[in-house]
C-alpha cells in the first residue's frame, strides 16, 4: 500500500510556488502526491518531475474532460478531440513517472442531459476510451475511470456501472477506481461496492462525506479498510479533500463553507487515519 495526497486541495495547476507543499507532504510521511493534469506542457511537467525525484516522492495523476472533448458526445469530431485530450494527459502523466491516470474523464463534469445514460452514450464511451487505453498502454499508464455521485454527473454513478464500463472497454490498461465520498452517497454499503469492482480496481480515493478531514465525518472507515484488505488491494490510497482557497474549484465541488481549520489538519490526520486503520485490519 502507498499513501498519497491529492494536490487539488491547493492548486489546479502545480507550479514551483507549490514545491514547499511537496516537501511538507514528504516530511509528513506520504509516499507520493496526486497531480492534476488540466493544463501545461512537457517542459513544465519535466520540472515538476525533477522536484518529485529530488524529494523521493512518487505520484499519480488526475484529469477531466470538458464539453468540447466529450467521450460520449454524438458528434464524432468531439469524440476525436476527447482521444486527443486524453493522449495529451497520458503523455504528461508519463513525463511525471506516474503509472496511474485517474478521474471522471468519461464525460464533462456537471453537464446533464435530463436523463440517464443512453445505449449510444455507453457505446461511444467504450469505443473512445478503448482507443485512449491503447495509447496509455504504449506509455505503461493505466487509466482508472472514476464514477461520481448523481449530483456531479449522470453517466457513471455506481460501482456496478463502472465495472460494466471497464468490461465494455475491454482493455488491460483500463480499470476503474473507488472513491469513499461518492460511494457514501450512491452505494448501499462500502463492502458491496468494493467487492463489485475488486477485480478491476486500480486506484482508491480516501475522502470524507463532506470533503473535509478524513475521519471526522460519516464515512464507514472500518468497513472500507476491512474490505479493501479482504479483496487484496495493495495500491495507492490517496486523500482527496477540497476547500475554498480556489473559488472555481470550490464552486465545482460545491464547497460553500470551511470544512477544516487548515490544510495541515487534513493531511496529517488523514494520513494517520489511513495508517491506523490499515494496520488494525492487518492485525485482525
Amino acid at each position: 500500500m502507498k499513501t498519497g495526497m491529492n494536490l487539488l486541495l491547493w492548486a489546479t495547476h502545480v507550479t514551483a510556488e507549490h514545491f514547499p507543499i511537496l516537501r511538507d507532504l514528504k516530511n509528513a510521511g506520504f509516499d507520493g502526491v496526486e497531480i492534476p493534469i488540466f493544463e501545461g506542457d512537457a517542459a513544465h511537467y519535466k520540472r515538476v518531475r525533477q522536484e518529485l525525484d529530488a524529494l523521493g516522492l512518487g505520484c499519480t495523476t488526475v484529469t477531466v474532460v470538458g464539453p468540447d472533448a466529450n467521450p460520449i458526445s454524438p458528434d464524432a469530431a468531439i469524440r476525436k478531440k476527447a482521444v486527443e485530450r486524453l493522449a495529451w494527459a497520458i503523455e504528461m502523466n508519463h513525463i511525471l513517472g506516474s503509472q496511474r491516470l485517474c478521474g471522471p474523464f468519461h464525460s464533462p463534469l456537471a453537464v446533464f442531459s435530463g436523463n440517464g445514460p443512453t445505449d449510444d452514450e455507453k457505446k461511444h464511451a467504450a469505443d473512445t476510451l478503448h482507443e485512449a487505453a491503447g495509447i496509455a498502454q504504449k506509455a505503461n499508464v493505466t487509466l482508472c475511470i472514476e464514477y461520481l455521485n448523481r449530483f456531479e454527473c449522470y453517466f457513471l454513478t455506481t460501482a456496478k456501472d463502472a465495472k460494466a464500463l471497464v468490461q465494455a472497454v475491454n482493455h488491460p490498461y483500463f480499470k476503474t477506481m473507488y472513491d469513499t465520498f461518492h460511494a457514501h452517497i450512491e452505494e448501499k454499503s462500502p463492502e458491496s461496492a468494493i467487492k463489485t469492482v475488486a477485480d478491476v480496481m486500480g486506484h482508491v480515493h480516501i475522502s470524507e462525506n463532506d470533503r473535509g478531514t478524513p475521519g471526522t465525518g460519516q464515512v464507514r472507515w472500518d468497513e472500507n479498510f476491512k474490505t479493501l484488505r479482504e479483496v487484496g488491494y495493495d495500491g495507492w490510497l490517496v486523500i482527496e479533500a477540497f476547500g475554498r482557497a480556489l473559488p472555481d474549484l470550490a464552486a465545482a465541488t460545491r464547497v460553500w463553507r470551511d470544512l477544516f481549520p487548515n490544510a495541515a489538519e487534513v493531511y496529517t490526520k488523514g494520513l494517520k487515519l489511513i495508517q491506523d486503520k490499515w494496520a488494525n485490519q492487518r492485525s485482525v
